[in-house]
């Protein structure tokens, strides 16, 4: 059995379709929600659909009974991640899982992204578990930045303080297709071919949010041009327009980041995993504006 770990979410779902367009027998499939109900639509496919919530251990050891394979999405909860996740990595190693892939942030091991600490815990538990695993280590989703775009488009202006960093996004469909890769190849041996394996995923191509600003406004035929702001500028404008401090701080944080150029590196190892080039820019934007 293949099991994915948050399956009723964007991603965790985009790999299930992933499997089965590559052929995976839905009946192989294990759809692990923590809500089944959201997850009908794949039932009705011939998915199987089980219960699984990172915060109820109980409910892990039925979600992965035959599990081969787990793909362990990394949680949304920020503060809380590294103990949810060690909860399933501990639930796969009981059920004798023969690989699991863990999605975390590129680069993971020295980059200065906000989100990195708890994803470097993570990885360090995984490796001290024994289990075998492989690290999908996501770049940044050109979907981010869909509500910028709206922004943009509405008010002319998409401001930040990312300076001339470069993004090395990629379609959340593109990361999808890489685990999907991963969790059915059965490599030459039949135990796989990504044992202990670290992927740096991320799109061929990087660009600076200039270079966004500028892709939207050909798209749209609209005018939008980027503002770059200090780290402490944006989080200040972020807080006049009612977001949290926190929630500033943190995404002033990720602009610093892409700024000092944590986010731009282009490996090239998603095009290789999922055998074509990565999603242009353009194509997801034109995708999400219904352009």
């Amino acid at each position: 059995m293949i099991v994915v770990t948050g399956a009723a979410g964007q991603l965790g779902r985009l790999t299930v379709e992933a499997l089965l367009e590559r052929g995976v027998p839905a009946s192989r499939v294990v759809a692990a929600v923590r809500s089944p109900e959201k997850a009908a639509d794949l039932a009705r496919r011939g998915v199987r659909v089980r219960e699984a919530d990172y915060d109820r251990p109980g409910t892990l050891a039925a979600a992965f009974e035959d599990a081969r394979r787990v793909l362990l999405v990394s949680g949304s909860e920020v503060g809380r991640r590294v103990p949810q996740h060690r909860t399933v990595i501990d639930a796969a190693g009981e059920a004798g899982a023969e690989l699991l892939a863990y999605t975390s942030v590129l680069h993971a091991d020295t980059t200065t992204v906000p989100v990195a600490p708890e994803h470097r815990d993570t990885e360090e538990y995984l490796r001290d578990s024994g289990l075998p695993h492989c690290l999908l280590r996501n770049g940044w989703y050109t979907e981010n930045y869909e509500q910028a775009a709206r922004q943009g488009l509405r008010t002319g202006v998409i401001a930040g303080a990312a300076g001339d960093g470069r993004i090395a996004s990629a379609s959340r469909a593109d990361y999808a297709a890489a685990a999907a890769a991963v969790l059915a190849d059965e490599g030459t041996d039949g135990h796989g071919a990504h044992t202990n394996a670290v992927y740096e995923l991320s799109g061929d191509t990087a660009w600076t949010m200039a270079e966004f600003a500028a892709v939207l406004t050909d798209l749209t035929g609209t005018e939008v041009v980027y503002r770059d702001l200090s780290a402490d500028g944006y989080a200040k404008a972020l807080t006049g327009a009612g977001l949290p401090e926190e929630t500033a701080r943190f995404l002033a944080g990720t602009d610093a980041a892409i700024a000092a150029g944590h986010l731009g590196d282009t490996p090239g190892d998603l095009s290789r995993l999922i055998g074509r080039p990565t999603t242009p820019l353009r194509d997801t934007l034109a995708a999400l504006l219904g352009t």
